[in-house]
């Protein structure tokens, strides 16, 4: 028996043995950057504090490169900005970005090139200590990959092993199985047989476990040597990974999975509405009992705005209060304010820790978004539509103190009208600009059209522009160029809304020719329409027609009266004065 016990061990002991091995092979190198040229090489890579190092892999051939970080370890006080590894697509830093590695990343990093050149700096911060990093690449080609090397598995349960099983398992491979089991259900995966390359740190040859639908959600663990670990997801999803070097094959693997029902609610409920004055975000109790949260509990940007308790928790505040964050991007402006639940009084560490990341999107095709961020990477997103309220309206005289409610409104020929766009939001910090503005007899506004602005720029003679006032843009214009011919003329606008604290943006530049290219930015863009506007000569017109009307109906009334009078003898005296008084 105890020979058949050592027989057993023997394999077991020569992967410890070529293991370590590796580790003196690859040792020695330079330790601040290098150019490398081989077909595949693994680096075991150690730095102090201030270091800027630069690897170069290149090789002159028709292939693209694979590289693993498949082991390293920063400076624990450390942060992405201050220490990092950078992967660029090409032979050098200005290469196109690829991705970077540093203290929080919860992965195994895997980068491919699109050429046969790859380049990763490492850099370092100032902090006293021996930073170690393992990686090794290989060059390889598209067509070459290996066959049937992973799958996407759909089932309530099923079983797959690694390339070859129960025979060695190819050198170079990285195979990704995906399995999605149904909604509301996690994921158990067993290994009853896992051989792979032994290293106490898994460098070489190994399995990846993560938690979700890609290697970015997050790490559950990682394997090697030989063993029958266990694995648990925290949602439906689950990614594992097999990635070996050139050396040191073994059997690999065989895996089962099984789904197992999850309980409470598996939907957050929740909803998020925005308008020009305020942000609403309406969580359900059941959702906040199920993670083992209560309303209390949670907290805002500013701890200070709490929430409404109904049946729901609902917090409703203006824009820009609350500690809500308004950033400008490309042609947007977005509110974002947080909701995070700390864990206090009976709350355990194990409990999810929440974070709801409310955005207001305001552009023209506006969205509006929740995201939850768990500590378990479950990521639900709600959708919604939202826009800014921005109303257009004649006033009776430039001090813009009376609005014209009449519907139409009727004008004199060279009448001045004067118009004002207000913008209704609770956002100090905003401008409107009047960057559009035609005229035309057909509300669809087809064709003819007259431009009355145009880029900022007055393209009638008549038409005046004040400079922006806050939530107000006005202008003024006199009637008769475009209303002799027509006996209706609808108003549109396209409006710009900026943020005032940008001083270059459109808002502020006014109008921009033809010859002049527009460079500058703009956060929201609306259009406003007013009409119909009517000349007064047409409503005289309307009166008079019906007074008119009204004469020849009162008039039949009296022929009929002199009818009557005269089968009964009345006085046809009174009757001729009653006729002359109504045809006057």
């Amino acid at each position: 028996m105890q020979l058949l016990r050592q027989f057993f061990l023997l394999p077991l002991l020569a992967a410890v043995a070529l293991a370590e091995d590796n580790s003196i092979e690859f040792a020695g190198l330079p330790r601040c950057g290098a150019s490398l040229g081989d077909l595949n090489k693994a680096l075991t890579i150690e730095l102090n504090s201030n270091a800027n190092c630069v690897w170069q892999i290149h090789r002159t051939a028709n292939q693209t490169i694979r590289l693993i970080f498949s082991y390293f370890k920063f400076a624990s006080s450390s942060s992405c900005e201050t220490e990092s590894i950078k992967v660029f697509d090409g032979p050098s830093t200005n290469s196109p970005f690829l991705g970077q590695v540093c203290n929080t990343t919860d992965s195994v990093p895997m980068f491919e090139s699109s050429s046969d050149s790859l380049t990763f700096l490492i850099t370092t911060n100032s902090e006293a200590f021996t930073r170690s990093f393992f990686v090794f690449y290989y060059f390889f080609s598209q067509e070459t990959k290996t066959e049937n090397c992973g799958e996407h598995l759909t089932g309530p349960n099923g079983t797959f092993t690694s390339p070859n099983y129960p025979r060695p398992y190819p050198e170079f491979i990285y195979c990704v199985w995906h399995i999605q089991t149904a909604r509301k259900s996690k994921i158990n995966l067993q290994f009853g047989d896992l051989f792979l390359e032994l290293d106490k740190n898994c460098r070489f040859d190994f399995v990846a476990i993560y938690d979700g639908p890609t290697t970015n959600s997050g790490l559950i663990g990682k394997a090697c040597g030989r063993s029958q670990p266990k694995f648990e997801s925290s949602s439906n999803v689950m990614t594992i990974v097999l990635a070996a070097d050139y050396a040191n094959s073994y059997r690999g693997f065989s895996a089962q999975y099984t789904s197992i029902p999850l309980p409470g609610p598996a939907e957050p409920n929740t909803s998020l509405t925005c308008s020009s004055e305020r942000m609403k975000i309406v969580l359900s109790k059941s959702y906040l009992d199920s993670l083992g949260y209560k309303e209390t509990h949670l907290r805002l940007n500013d701890p200070s705005c709490s929430p409404v308790l109904t049946d729901s928790v609902i917090f409703s505040f203006p824009l820009t209060s609350c500690g809500t964050v308004k950033t400008g991007e490309d042609q947007s402006i977005t509110y974002t304010n947080t909701i995070t639940a700390s864990a206090t009084g009976n709350i355990i560490t194990r409990q999810k820790s929440i974070e709801i990341i409310a955005k207001c999107k305001m552009e023209n095709n506006s969205t509006l978004e929740i995201m939850y961020i768990t500590e378990n990477n479950i990521i639900q997103n709600t959708t919604a539509m939202g826009r800014y309220n921005v109303s257009m309206s004649f006033y009776d005289s430039d001090s813009f103190s009376k609005p014209v409610f009449q519907s139409p409104y009727f004008v004199d020929l060279n009448q001045t009208l004067f118009a004002q766009v207000s913008l209704h939001s609770t956002d100090p910090n905003l401008l409107v600009f009047t960057d559009t503005c035609i005229a035309s007899p057909k509300p669809d506004f087809g064709s003819p059209t007259y431009d009355l602005i145009r880029s900022g720029c007055n393209k009638d003679d008549t038409v005046v522009i004040y400079p922006p006032l806050e939530h107000y843009g006005r202008f003024k214009f006199n009637a008769f160029r475009f209303l002799r011919s027509f006996t209706s003329v609808y108003l549109q606008c396209d409006i710009l809304i900026c943020d005032s604290n940008d001083r270059k943006s459109r808002c502020t530049e006014g109008c921009i020719s033809r010859q002049k290219r527009a460079t500058s930015s703009y956060m929201w863009k609306t259009n406003a329409v007013v009409g119909p506007i009517r000349l007064k000569r047409d409503h005289r017109s309307a009166d008079h027609s019906g007074k008119r009307d009204t004469q020849i109906k009162n008039l039949i009334v009296l022929l009929l009266f002199l009818n009557l009078a005269s089968e009964q003898g009345v006085e046809q005296k009174f009757a001729f004065c009653e006729i002359t008084e109504v045809l006057d």
